[in-house]
């Protein structure tokens, strides 16, 4: 008879039907969904947040928000923004990949956290091509 196999813990398969996949781990298009999602929510943030500073800022000496006031702001502004964005573009990544089963849950949260940081270079991508196509004239 043979011995039964050690599985790690976290694994709630069978033992018997642990093999190598043939399929690749990667989701591209749950990653390319996200980074569109992430970049798209990105440039809306920005305007809104453009929306608000132009609004706090007055042309009138001594009234609406000083100047170290207004940099304070839009500095904590994008950081907000990169985190919102990146909050979506990673959940959404999270939502449409392909359902892994019989896998360790590290191996489930690497998979995961890989995705993530492929989302956010993407992002990151298509936010630098945005701001390269505007600064280039014609």
């Amino acid at each position: 008879m043979p011995e039964p196999r050690a599985v790690s813990p976290g694994y709630h398969g069978d033992p018997d039907a642990l093999v190598e996949s043939t399929v690749s781990a990667i989701s591209w298009a749950a990653i390319f969904g996200g980074g569109i999602a992430a970049s798209s929510t990105a440039v809306v943030l920005v305007l809104l947040g453009t929306g608000l500073g132009l609004s706090a800022v007055s042309p009138w000496p001594h009234s609406g928000a000083s100047a170290a006031t207004f940099s304070i702001a839009a500095c904590i502004w994008l950081i907000v923004v990169q985190w919102l964005s990146s909050a979506i573009g990673g959940y959404t990544t999270g939502r449409l990949r392909t359902k892994w089963v019989r896998l360790h849950t590290h191996e489930i949260f690497f998979r995961d956290t890989a995705h993530g940081f492929l989302t956010w270079a993407l992002a990151v991508l298509l936010g630098a091509g945005i701001l390269a196509s505007a600064s280039c004239p014609g």
